[in-house]
This record gives C-alpha cells, structure tokens and sequence, in this order.
C-alpha cells in the first residue's frame, strides 16, 4: 500500500519527544554517576550500554523523519514548479482541491472537489489518471465551457475528463509565495 504523497511527514510525535527526554534525562544521570566515582559494577555498565543503543535508535529514528520531511518538501515544491508551469502554458485552467475520494472503480474515481476560485463544494467523476488522486491533492484543470456557464446553476455532477487534468500538487504550499497584486497609480 502507497502511502499519501499529500500529506506533509510529521517530524516529531509525542511519543518521540518524551522518550528522547527521558533517554536524554537517562544519560545525564548516568554521566553524574561516572563522573562522581560511584562504583563500576556491571548493573551500572548495562544502563550505560542500554542509554547509549537508545540513544543511537532515537538519533536514528529522528534523522529519518527529517530526511523524510526534506525529500516531501523538495518533491512538494517541484510539484507546484511542474504545476505553475502548466498553468502558464495552458490558456484556461482552474484549481480545484480534492476533499474526498468516495468511490474508485477501474475507469475512474467518484470524488468530491473544491472550486478554488468559485468557493463552490460539488461532486465530481474523474476519469482515471496514471497517478492516484488523494484527498487533499490541488488539481489543475481545463474546464469544460458545455458544463460550466456563466450565469447558470452549477452541474449536479461536473465530469472530470484524463486529458483535462494538466497537473497536481500537495494542498499545502511549501515555499510557494502570495502573489502581490500591484498598487495602482493614483490618477
């Protein structure tokens, strides 16, 4: 099973955090005791032992999810490079957000979307994709000018052809930046 490519790695969990105090409260007891001549037996060789394997588990475990959340990050942000890329070299696209996936089947998907722009929540069929769709993920897509009009109601169910989806990102923006919209001169 792949895991949701959407979904930003958390780096730190409580459970982590706590064990990696108490490890770290561990050891410093531990250096106490050495540096304070208590005596060497073997209980006080195994805790060093024990203190030092959890210490290299967790230092291990945290460089993981951090390498994790680094390589999510730059893929995220080549996403959105690949998706504003397409967005200036096609001439009419819209950014819907995919809320949920309520039905897959082999030609397709039953999803709920988001029209970005239109704050408007509608269910929707998409046409399978060569890569799965997650909720959460940010489609970019040329919408079709027979299903949506304006001035009229929006379609009970909007049809989401393959080729009509340009491209898609994580929801969450890691580095991309508001655009400014430029003061006008006062006249």
């Amino acid at each position: 099973m792949s895991s949701n490519p959407v979904l930003k790695p958390r780096l730190a969990t409580p459970a982590l955090i706590l064990t990696s105090a108490a490890v770290s409260i561990a050891a410093g007891y531990f250096l106490t005791a050495l540096s304070a001549g208590m005596p060497r037996g073997a209980i006080l060789i195994v805790g060093g032992v024990t203190i030092l394997s959890a210490s290299v588990a967790l230092a291990a475990i945290w460089l993981t999810r951090f390498h994790r959340r680094r390589a999510w990050m730059a893929a995220a942000e080549q996403k959105w490079h690949e998706f504003d890329d397409a967005k200036r070299s096609h001439r009419t696209t819209t950014e819907i957000t995919v809320i949920s996936v309520d039905a897959l089947e082999p030609t397709g998907s039953w999803i709920t979307i988001y029209w970005n722009r239109f704050d408007h929540v509608q269910q929707a069929w998409i046409e399978a994709l060569p890569e799965p769709i997650w909720p959460g993920s940010v489609l970019l897509i040329s919408p079709d000018p027979a299903q949506v009009k304006p001035g009229l109601p929006w379609p009970q169910t909007y049809y989401i052809g393959g080729p009509d989806t340009l491209a898609w990102a994580p929801k969450a923006e890691p580095t991309r930046k508001p655009r400014k919209i430029p003061a006008r001169a006062h006249s």
